[in-house]
């Protein structure tokens, strides 16, 4: 019954949110349905202390990187750089290649260390542009945006700095460049048959004679000047963040140490405010550099800012505050679960597959999606088998690099289910609903929940690392 519990709270939150409603009002719903079915006396303890708890931690630490994330991308599609990369993508690839131009302007953002949120802000003026000019249905963008940011740079290529990368390696004392050879045999598979899909789907729709659509929501402002900026100009802004963001990440705990505390300065006594800086200087940094992207822009396009900037900034700012307590309401909900009896009987029942690198892949998997987060499912199941995995990994003299790489590899397969916070992020943003666009979203879904068991499957034939 416990089991049935869980399960029907995740199916519940999942049908709300393909159906359009806000996951704000069903995450707390579904949540405290499954602890009053549960435990009735701990539905107000629970609501209190565990979902609003880790639902404003989240938003303490990551609404900063929505509000500029979001910004930022409004300040490009404003100044006309948006524009202007689509446009000099369309004539250096050609219209045909729009699909693969944004999976590429995609990947290259989230593999030089931006987030995966402010991917989905940066990205999209780009890729509405693009879609539009080319005549591909706008409902296909959000699945485009997903293979690019969400699947082989956050989690298959070594090196990434996604946190879905960087997690393994404080349990099995790794670095992100582990399995190398796994990983990007893993991330070629995933992008090449990623683009396989998509490219389907957007025959499929020309065959039907589609278009891009019309009557569309959050639809980036026409530049309405006759000149466009250069595309190498309108590239600085992204390559401001890129490089300063991995710069910051490598000072900023160099400046501040492993923690920083002062005392403010206030009446009376008061305690000091400590920071753990190891734990947030990755926040830091991509803040940091979100704003240099941002005094970028203004500072190479301030003429075509300066009306435009009070009254177009303001959607943007509606728009982060919405994907952020989103996501943070998902958070809370993926908390609470982790909470109840029925989890434990999921994880317990994992461990009874016998292969230890499919037991680890199905684990992991299996706990994103339940989260919906794939960076909460995989830090629940290593903070809770991790000492198993490793014991499995010396028993099978398995190298612990490949335990590193089928986790965060299986981090990022079932995660995208409908309730998951970047997916409605992604669709917020686009404007478009569940029932518009994540069916195309659940088949990149399937290709990298595949891409983990490929790779599990490469190396037992070759033993390759």
């Amino acid at each position: 019954m416990n089991l049935l519990i869980i399960l029907a709270a995740l199916g519940f939150l999942m049908l709300a949110a393909y159906r359009g409603y806000s996951v704000i009002l069903f995450a707390p719903l579904a949540a405290m349905g499954a602890v009053l079915l549960t435990s009735p006396a701990e539905v107000a303890p629970m609501f209190t202390g565990l979902f609003m708890d880790k639902m404003a931690g989240f938003f303490k630490l990551y609404f900063p990187i929505f509000l500029l994330g979001a910004v930022f991308g409004k300040t490009m599609e404003l100044s006309g750089f948006a524009k202007s990369i689509a446009s000099a993508i369309i004539e250096l690839l050609g219209r045909q290649r729009s699909v693969l131009s944004i999976v590429i302007v995609s990947a290259l953002l989230t593999y030089g260390g931006v987030s995966l949120f402010v991917a989905v802000f940066a990205v999209y003026p780009f890729a509405a542009e693009l879609f539009r000019q080319s005549g591909i249905p706008k409902r296909l963008i959000p699945a485009t945006i997903a293979l690019g940011a969400f699947s082989f740079t956050m989690d298959s290529f070594p090196g990434t700095p996604q946190i879905q990368n960087v997690i393994p390696a404080a349990f099995f004392k790794t670095d992100i460049y582990a399995a190398p050879w796994l990983g990007i045999l893993g991330g070629l598979f995933t992008l090449l048959a990623g683009l396989l899909f998509l490219e389907w789907r957007v025959r499929v729709a020309a065959a039907n004679e589609e278009g891009y659509g019309d009557v569309l929501l959050n639809e980036p402002a026409a530049f309405e000047h006759d000149r466009l900026p250069s595309p190498w100009l309108a590239m600085l802004p992204l390559l401001v963040v890129a490089v300063a963001n991995k710069i910051l990440t490598g000072a900023i705990p160099r400046l501040y140490g492993e923690s920083h505390a002062f005392i403010p300065a206030v009446v009376g006594t008061s305690e000091p405010v400590v920071q753990d800086v190891a734990k947030i200087s990755a926040i830091w940094s991509i803040e940091a550099a979100l704003i240099l992207g941002i005094l970028t822009v203004m500072l190479l396009a301030w003429r075509h800012l300066f009306k435009k900037l009070s009254e177009g900034t303001k959607p943007a700012i509606a728009g982060a505050l919405l994907a952020a307590t989103n996501t943070a309401s998902e958070y809370g909900f993926g908390a609470v679960i982790a909470a109840l009896p029925g989890f434990l009987i999921v994880s317990d029942a994992l461990r009874w597959i016998p292969n230890p690198l499919v037991n680890e892949a199905v684990t992991v998997t299996t706990l994103a999606g339940i989260t919906g987060s794939a960076s909460g499912g995989l830090s629940i199941a290593l903070a809770a088998m991790s000492e198993t995995f490793i014991a499995n990994a010396e028993a099978a003299a398995i190298p612990l690099e490949v335990f590193h790489r089928v986790a965060s590899m299986a981090s990022g397969g079932m995660d995208t289910l409908p309730h998951n916070g970047a997916v409605i992020t992604l669709l917020a943003v686009s404007g478009l609903t569940h029932r518009q666009a994540y069916g195309n979203i659940f088949g990149i879904t399937l290709i990298k929940t595949l891409a983990v068991f490929v790779v599990i499957a490469i190396y037992q034939w070759t033993g390759l690392v």
